[in-house]
């Protein structure tokens, strides 16, 4: 893993320096998951440390070349360069720790939750109660990752209704407020998700592909860029210039491949 951090570092440093990330437009979408929670396991690095979470919402919201928005008032254009922030699984320290920098530099965010795991009273993950709290937080969106976090491509078609179904009404009972977005667990989508998807009454659909969407993005495929323990400052600023994107190159695009290959980020 460090040798492939280190060889992909490399890369977007060449990109930086070339006409490979000149386009700075359309909606980028930034995907985290954990702000400083201890995650056993956790050998990808999900979990961002507090500080260097700050430092990066910082340097976004002090960006003048870009403009920072929620999912609920972005656009999919060929315009300046959009920033939306986003988190899945449904961390405890969503609440407790992202929000409050969130906040303080006025960002809006979107947390995609698993259903499931609201449930599991483990200490990691929010409760139903803490939920309710978040979602009552200006500028939150509350989205789904499903009702138990399978990977969808690989699931019946009847696993897959209930994955869809089951998560957007319990999330709405708790929340009281509609449930329009989704995000692929594992990032594990397919022409077949995606229409099961927006069947189940979802409008958005947020997968784990990097890349900068634009106006001939699918809604319901659109790509995010993830951000891990290991980026720092300088990678981060990378990602958000586009200097990361030729990641994507490794990894199939849903919008083109009806096989079910999943992307293979968490």
């Amino acid at each position: 893993m460090i040798w492939k951090r280190i060889v992909a570092r490399a890369i977007s440093e060449v990109c930086s320096f070339t006409r490979l990330n000149e386009r700075r437009s359309g909606l980028r979408i930034l995907l985290y998951h954990a702000v400083g929670s201890h995650l056993s396991g956790d050998n990808y690095g999900i979990s961002i440390e507090p500080k260097l979470f700050e430092r990066q919402m910082r340097s976004l919201a002090g960006n003048g070349s870009v403009r920072v928005v929620g999912l609920d008032n972005a656009t999919l254009s060929d315009a300046a360069l959009q920033v939306a922030v986003t988190f899945d699984d449904g961390y405890k320290d969503n609440l407790r720790t992202a929000a409050p920098v969130l906040l303080k530099y006025q960002i809006p965010f979107t947390v995609f939750v698993t259903s499931s795991f609201l449930k599991k009273n483990s200490g990691v993950y929010l409760t139903s109660e803490e939920l309710k709290e978040l979602a009552l937080l200006p500028g939150v969106t509350i989205g789904s990752h499903g009702a138990s976090h399978q990977p969808l491509a690989k699931c019946d078609d009847l696993t897959l209704s209930r994955e869809l179904a089951d998560s957007h009404s319990e999330i709405e009972d708790i929340i009281g407020r509609p449930v329009k977005y989704f995000s692929y667990p594992h990032g594990s989508v397919t022409r077949r998700v995606r229409d099961a998807a927006s069947r189940a009454g979802y409008v958005l659909g947020a997968c784990s592909r990097f890349g900068v969407n634009h106006q001939s993005r699918d809604i319901m495929l659109l790509c995010r860029c993830e951000v891990v323990a290991a980026d720092s400052e300088r990678v981060f600023s990378q990602k958000l210039s586009g200097a990361w994107d030729w990641y994507k190159c490794w990894l199939a695009d849903p919008a083109d491949d009806s096989r079910g290959l999943r992307n293979g980020l968490t």
